[in-house]
């Protein structure tokens, strides 16, 4: 684990990253105060695909009715 400074982590952004990405932590400071931490992100699991849920969600005839008096004065 590594602690830096904000100015330096602004100035040695694309080395930090590279180092979080390998699983190190990294702390970022604003002086001597810990106020971040720089990890990595995890693997991203499957692949989107546009299309999947078609057919599996149905949007009933409810839904385009108008909304009661008392709850569209609330979105007003």
């Amino acid at each position: 684990m590594s602690v830096v400074t904000i100015h330096q982590a602004k100035t040695n952004l694309s080395r930090l990253i590279e180092k979080a990405s390998e699983g190190e932590e990294v702390i970022i400071a604003r002086g001597a105060k810990p106020v971040a931490r720089l990890v990595p992100v995890g693997e991203i699991k499957g692949k989107r695909q546009p299309g999947s849920l078609k057919g599996k969600l149905h949007v009933g005839a409810e839904f385009f009715e108008p909304l009661p008096g008392s709850e569209q004065s609330g979105w007003e």
